[in-house]
């Protein structure tokens, strides 16, 4: 039943995330972006540079912030991913930055460059 709840949850969030993207101007590129490596949440572009990001949902903070998910072994498969992401679409030579939104309850907080 948790596994069944994580997924609804996941889902939400990732929907919050795409409107406050889209709101935000940026351009939704993927979603759920998967390879053997990995998965990253969204690709997105922001003027000129492409955007990695992670996203993580709480309903509170009574556990920590839903950003603290992200340690370093999440970050190295994330930059992994998007290496390959890189690779793949040709897009070698672009700028990036690899950025954490967290959504706690209906809030949204991005933290830009997060690692």
């Amino acid at each position: 039943m948790k596994k069944v709840f994580n997924k609804i949850g996941g889902e939400y969030g990732e929907s919050v995330v795409s409107l406050y993207l889209k709101n935000n101007k940026y351009k939704i590129l993927n979603q759920n972006y998967k390879t053997k490596v990995g998965e990253v949440d969204i690709v997105a572009m922001q003027k000129n540079t492409i955007v990695f990001i992670e996203v993580k949902m709480r309903e509170t903070c009574a556990f920590g912030r839903p950003s603290e998910a992200v340690n370093t072994f999440k970050q190295a498969k994330i930059r992994r991913v998007a290496e390959e992401y890189l690779v793949r679409n040709r897009l070698t030579d672009s700028q990036i930055r690899f950025d954490v939104l967290e959504v706690i309850g209906q809030d949204v907080n991005h933290i830009e460059n997060a690692f």
